[in-house]
């Protein structure tokens, strides 16, 4: 085994060995409403859900070398409002493309070919073809020297018709395929699984694969 000592490495270093190793991550596509009225989208890889009272989630974004904040965080400062995406096989390619740079008076949800509509509790709209939404307001805020982390927390959910047992609040997986971010440029789908039922699951013992 090799040892490294992090006090040692540079920040960029750091970043490649974390964000290499520590996968597969979920990706949130988020979407902002700016201040003139623009839809904003960019995907995040540094996201994860962390509680579920109160309904929470997280998403990091790095800043930019010049200081200069990026489209998505300017919008959460201004308004405290923000919607998560999971994204899945059918809109990866249009997910990764929101992530290039592009002015702010550009609509990545526009330059793409997304579809919106309203949202219920907060004023950025969520994509039509994103199999999950969140509606999140803004529970608290981090900011550390290389990141603005948000902290969100969820009002409203859209999923769409095929994935979710209203009557048992179970998720159908067999109908669900997000993709994950890997490490450099590299994706994964979510396709190859498998069940480890020996009973001693932590509440729930023996689960379906095709449903939690």
């Amino acid at each position: 085994m090799m040892d490294l000592d992090f006090s040692t490495l540079t920040e960029y270093q750091r970043y490649k060995l974390m964000a290499s190793l520590i996968v597969p991550r979920p990706i949130a596509l988020v979407t902002t409403l700016s201040p003139n009225g623009v839809v904003n989208a960019a995907p995040f890889s540094m996201f994860n859900m962390l509680g579920e009272d109160p309904p929470i989630v997280m998403i990091s974004l790095n800043k930019h070398k010049e200081g200069a904040l990026k489209d998505t965080a300017t919008n959460i400062l201004a308004s405290g409002e923000f919607c998560v995406h999971l994204a899945d096989e059918a809109i990866a390619r249009q997910m990764h493309r929101c992530g290039e740079s592009v002015p702010p008076e550009v609509s990545e949800v526009e330059m793409v070919g997304f579809t919106t509509a309203p949202s219920l509790a907060i004023k950025p709209p969520y994509i039509v073809e994103a199999p999950v939404a969140f509606e999140c307001k803004l529970w608290e805020k981090l900011e550390t020297e290389s990141r603005h982390i948000f902290i969100g927390k969820i009002l409203w959910l859209h999923a769409r018709d095929d994935l979710i047992d209203l009557e048992k609040h179970r998720v159908h997986l067999q109908n669900y395929f997000p993709v994950a971010r890997f490490g450099a440029s590299f994706y994964i789908n979510t396709r190859d699984r498998y069940a480890l039922n020996d009973g001693q699951a932590e509440g729930h013992g023996s689960t379906a694969i095709d449903e939690i």
